[in-house]
């Protein structure tokens, strides 16, 4: 069956990450890919022709001709324009990223941050569907991603993962890398998310607080040890949220603001 054969309202989207960069046709009525998620090595370096090569060698395999897309990106991002570059080459800063990669590809491209990617997917989609107020979405992998979406509408490029706890910085001691390069134990690590989520808990009162990352798969070993007033609950869409959100802001762009609540 072909992609388009669910429905009219598909978009691409694209995930661009330090290893790989991830891409589908996403059905947006549903949340899911219409098809396969493909995976292509991110080229090593990071420099924007690399990367737009491999943008549109990844397209090219979806067989989707002309279909807008979605790019999340490491970065925070200002009307298209890349203002930071996590683990990407410094030719991505400054750079109109939407401009640039629109006419290498020849396609509608809108770019976004890739945590608040991940976030909107979580809010329209998975573990935030239908609730209103104030939901945190925070990704626990090689640094720490966060998103911030009040009822229903995002918070745009809210980097929670370099505020400062007990004199370092957050994502320095509580990231997944953390854990992994300090070999710390489950228990030596809650407790440092804890201090961690209770501070950011104080900051900002959310009515819900999605942790995601590729972490979220063993989250039975440290949320059970948590203790916060706020619900800390796993995230739904694991490895696809980045995918689907980059989707979501294509349609955002061409629709007008995007309000998540379904």
């Amino acid at each position: 069956m072909s992609v388009f054969d669910t429905g009219p309202d598909v978009r691409i989207g694209i995930d661009v990450g330090g290893t790989w960069i991830k891409g589908a046709v996403v059905n947006l009525e549903t949340g899911a890919p219409a098809g396969e998620v493909l995976h292509l090595r991110t080229p090593a370096g990071g420099t924007v022709d690399a990367v737009a090569d491999t943008l549109e060698r990844l397209v090219g395999e979806l067989g989707a001709p002309g279909t807008a897309a979605g790019v999340a990106i490491p970065s925070i991002v200002q009307n298209g324009v890349a203002r930071s570059a996590a683990n990407m080459d410094d030719s991505w800063l400054g750079l109109d990223v939407q401009a640039c990669l629109g006419a290498r590809l020849g396609i509608p491209v809108t770019v976004v941050n890739d945590a608040d990617a991940a976030g909107m997917a979580e809010a329209r989609y998975g573990a935030g569907k239908d609730r209103s107020g104030v939901v945190l979405v925070l990704t626990l992998g090689t640094g720490i991603g966060s998103a911030l979406i009040v009822d229903g509408m995002l918070v745009p490029n809210f980097e929670l993962g370099h505020l400062e706890v007990a004199g370092y910085k957050a994502e320095s001691r509580a990231s997944a890398v953390a854990r992994e390069r300090e070999g710390l134990g489950w228990d030596e690590y809650t407790d440092r998310l804890q201090q961690y989520l209770s501070h950011v808990e104080f900051l900002f009162s959310p009515d819900l607080i999605i942790v995601g990352g590729g972490i979220s798969a063993c989250s039975n070993e440290y949320l059970p040890r948590l203790s916060l007033r706020t619900p800390v609950v796993p995230a739904a869409l694991q490895n696809s949220a980045g995918v689907v959100g980059a989707a979501l802001q294509s349609a955002a762009r061409s629709e007008g603001p995007l309000s998540l609540a379904v």
